[in-house]
């Protein structure tokens, strides 16, 4: 029997059980992240056996997945509906479990084949396609809407106006970007971690991307930790434990991002009307709940509550940080100007994540006999959008500056590391 090569000892470490553990994992993360969110904000008494259902639907969204909503009335009415938003404590969690199941068989190599790498990758693609298509599949179900109050139900009941919403996934959409999110970690994991090789070709890349994509994923894990904080001291002090839980397990990274993106100067634009509402906190469905599409921003948050001003500090605090950070993982010999470019340019892809992931979008629409256009008592609108060039603007102006002072205090700390070690020495 002839004696094993290290590439059949390097395909052992990469063979399909280590990538069905790391696809399992991650979806099981996942499922129990949004069971939790789920069950927390009160989905778990849902009737038919729907919350199973909804789960793989949050996992499906989660995942930039899409889920088309029906509606049905009855003859004598019509109903219109439609979602988009993506829970991104879910997208959080299966990312970094992800990640780890995918870096873990490469860890502390110099350097891995570029063939090598992506049959690891195609292994896991392929398992988390089946996955997600079994979620996806799942991902269906119909609700009857009560018309909020026993006497419309009566009445509906007696001329066949019976609400009904269902939902279903969007199969090959879901994916198709499904495929774009998982092949979004895989890279974003081997950029960001030092221990994870690179192929020969890619090794030109290491000393300029991968210390500002770690600087920027520390950003916004930073940005979570701080959130999930005030999150439980909100539960503790505030009451409302189980609906804040609720947001920590499902949109805490929404929250957390979107106020990373106000503190730089950002602004977004919606609308909140009828049932709908933005969770926590309260005084963003205050700004926003007004007869006319509303800006939110740092000055009209203000107007109810100075606090928001506080943003402005934990960016100030927190992105130059990051820089420093970029910048002490870089070489040596990088340029002043070279740290600039490379912040500006990091934080604004950064922005840009977080203004195509954090949209929001709900409707919900009832009109009986034709009257009311899909509008009235029996409706909600609710949307949230950046104001995209705004945002990546002050991105570049404060990833600049930030990357000047995270190169200037970068090489003031080598320097009197060097000038201790010269005196010890």
């Amino acid at each position: 029997m002839s004696p094993r090569t290290p590439s059949d000892r390097a395909a052992a470490r990469h063979g399909w059980p280590q990538a069905l553990l790391a696809v399992v994992a991650a979806v099981a993360a996942m499922g129990a992240v949004a069971a939790l969110g789920l069950w927390a904000a009160g989905a778990g008494d849902l009737p038919d056996g729907a919350f199973p259902r909804v789960v793989a639907a949050t996992v499906v969204t989660a995942v930039g997945g899409t889920i088309e909503l029906s509606g049905n009335a009855g003859a004598l009415a019509g109903t219109e509906a439609a979602l988009t938003v993506m829970p991104l404590s879910v997208t959080l969690t299966g990312a970094l479990v992800l990640a780890a199941g995918f870096l873990r068989p490469l860890r502390h190599r110099a350097v891995a084949a570029g063939a090598e790498a992506a049959g690891w990758a195609a292994r896991i693609a392929v398992l988390w396609l089946l996955a997600l298509l079994g979620l996806a599949l799942g991902a269906r179900h119909t609700f009857a809407l009560s018309l909020g109050d026993e006497t419309l139900d009566q009445i509906g009941g007696l001329f066949g106006v019976s609400p009904k919403v269902g939902f279903t996934a969007a199969v090959a959409r879901t994916l198709a970007v499904g495929s774009l999110w998982l092949a979004g970690v895989l890279v974003l994991a081997l950029l960001v971690t030092r221990g994870a090789p690179l192929s020969g070709r890619l090794l030109r890349f290491q000393e300029s991307v991968r210390p500002a994509a770690y600087a920027m994923v520390a950003l916004l894990l930073a940005y979570v930790a701080l959130g999930v904080v005030v999150g439980l001291v909100v539960a503790a002090t505030r009451g409302h434990a189980r609906q804040t839980l609720a947001v920590i397990l499902l949109g805490l990274p929404n929250l957390a991002w979107l106020a990373l993106t106000l503190g730089l100067g950002a602004a977004w634009r919606g609308r909140v009307e009828g049932p709908f509402g933005l969770p926590m906190p309260h005084v963003l469905d205050e700004v926003l709940r007004t007869p006319d599409v509303s800006t939110l921003d740092l000055r009209t948050l203000a107007e109810y509550d100075g606090r928001v001003w506080w943003l402005v500090a934990v960016d100030a605090v927190l992105i130059p940080a990051a820089a420093f950070l970029m910048a002490a993982r870089s070489p040596a010999r990088t340029r002043a100007w070279q740290h600039v470019l490379r912040m500006a340019v990091a934080l604004a892809l950064t922005v840009l994540t977080i203004c195509l992931t954090g949209r929001i979008s709900a409707y919900y629409g009832l009109s009986v006999l034709g009257i009311g256009d899909l509008g009235g008592i029996l409706s909600g609108r609710l949307f949230l959008e950046p104001l995209l060039w705004r945002a990546l603007g002050l991105a570049v102006l404060w990833g600049a500056a930030a990357g000047l002072l995270g190169a200037l205090s970068a090489r003031a700390v080598r320097r009197r590391g060097t000038a201790d070690g010269q005196r010890e020495g």
